[in-house]
C-alpha cells in the first residue's frame, strides 16, 4: 500500500520493504527554488553517535534505504536522507519526468547545501557524516571541496569518479555531450543496457546486485510508485556528469580534499570504474579506498556476505571513531 497525505509528501510502505518506524517526512527548498522530499528519523534507545546524512545514486529513491537505514540507526545513528532534483519524489526538471535530466552538477552541491541549512543543522543532531553513493559519492567529493566544516567524515560506496569503456576520456565525452547540448540536444536520452529500470526480468545478469530479495524490493516499490521511476539520462545529464567526472581527473583534484574519507570500490563494478576509484584513493592525503571481493554496483544492496563487509568498513571509520 502507499501512505497517503493530501497536504505533503508520503513514503511507499508495502510488506517487502516497510517504513522504519519513528519517520518524519516532508519537503524543503533549494537555495534556487527546486522542491526536494526528505525524511528523518530519530536514533533508537541508547548512545547517540551523531546524525548520517545519506545521499543516493542516479534513479534511486528513499524507500530503497529503508534496510540501510534501520542499519545506520541500529548503530546509534540518527538519519537524514532526500531525494536529489530531477529524481525520487522531488521535483522533476523537463517534460518527460521519466529522464534523467540536471543542468550542471554543481546543482547537486546545492540540493546538499540546501539540505544542510534548512534540516541537518536546525533538526539533527551533531556531529553530521556524509554517506554517498555512486553519483552521490561523487557530490559528496564536491561537497568535501566546497565546504570542509559541513561534515566531520565521509563514506562513499562505488563513488562515480569515472566510467569505462568510453570511446573518450571523460574530458573528450564532456566536451562532445556539452557541443551536443549547446545545439539543443541537452533533453535527447541515452543510455546503455545497465540503465533499464528494474524489472522482474532483468535481474539474471544485472550489473547492480547479486541478491534478489534486496533487487526485488526496489521493484515492488516502483510498481506501487511509478512516478519515483527515473529511466535513461538525458545528454544534458550526460555532459554535467561527465564534466565533473573530468575535473575529479585533474592532478590537483585529490590534494582539494581536506576531510577524513573512505571509498569502498565494488571488485566486479562495471557501472563506475573501480580502477578510477583506486588511483584517485591512493592520491589522497586525507582519504583512502578498500575494494570489497565479489560486489557488484550497490553494495548496500547487496548479499549478507558483501554488505558485513561494508558494516564492518563503516564501523571502522565511522562507528568507532564517534565513541
Amino acid at each position: 500500500m502507499i501512505t497517503v497525505d493530501p497536504n505533503g509528501p508520503s513514503l511507499v510502505n508495502i510488506p517487502s520493504n516497510p517504513v522504519p518506524e519513528g519517520a518524519r517526512v516532508g519537503f524543503f527548498k533549494t537555495s534556487d527554488n527546486v522542491q526536494l522530499r526528505y525524511a528523518l528519523w530519530p536514533k533508537l534507545e541508547g548512545v547517540h553517535r551523531g546524525t548520517i546524512c545519506l545521499v543516493q545514486g542516479r534513479t534511486e529513491f528513499i524507500e530503497k534505504y529503508f534496510e540501510t537505514i534501520s542499519d545506520f540507526r541500529r548503530r546509534g545513528f540518527s538519519v537524514a536522507t532526500f531525494d536529489w532534483r530531477g529524481q525520487g519524489g522531488s521535483d522533476r526538471l523537463i517534460g518527460n519526468k521519466s529522464l534523467g535530466y540536471v543542468d550542471r552538477f554543481e546543482d547537486y552541491w546545492l540540493d546538499l547545501k540546501s539540505f544542510h541549512g534548512e534540516i541537518l543543522l536546525p533538526d539533527c543532531p551533531p556531529p553530521f557524516y556524509l554517506v554517498g553513493h555512486s553519483m552521490g559519492g561523487l557530490a559528496s567529493l564536491y561537497a568535501a571541496i566546497n565546504d570542509r566544516l559541513m561534515f566531520d567524515r565521509i563514506f562513499l560506496s562505488a563513488p562515480m569518479v569515472s566510467l569505462d569503456h568510453q570511446p573518450l576520456s571523460m574530458k573528450g565525452m564532456a566536451r562532445v555531450t556539452e557541443t551536443l547540448s549547446f545545439l539543443g540536444l541537452g533533453q535527447v536520452p541515452i543510455g546503455r543496457k545497465a540503465d533499464k529500470p528494474v524489472s522482474e526480468t532483468t535481474f539474471p545478469g544485472n550489473p547492480l546486485t547479486g541478491d534478489l530479495l534486496r533487487y526485488m524490493r526496489s521493484v515492488d516499490v516502483l510498481k506501487q510508485r511509478p512516478d519515483l521511476t527515473i529511466g535513461k539520462p538525458t545528454i544534458r545529464w550526460a555532459a554535467a556528469a561527465m564534466g565533473a567526472m573530468a575535473e575529479a581527473a585533474q592532478v590537483d583534484f585529490p590534494g582539494r580534499i581536506r576531510i577524513p574519507l573512505l571509498m569502498l570500490a565494488a571488485a566486479r563494478d562495471t557501472v563506475v570504474s573501480t580502477s578510477a576509484i583506486e588511483q584517485l584513493g591512493l592520491r589522497m592525503r586525507t582519504g583512502r579506498h578498500l575494494v570489497i571481493a565479489g560486489a557488484r554496483h550497490e553494495m548496500f544492496m547487496e548479499t549478507d556476505a558483501v554488505r558485513g563487509q561494508v558494516f564492518a568498513a563503516f564501523d571502522a571509520f565511522i562507528t568507532e571513531q564517534s565513541v
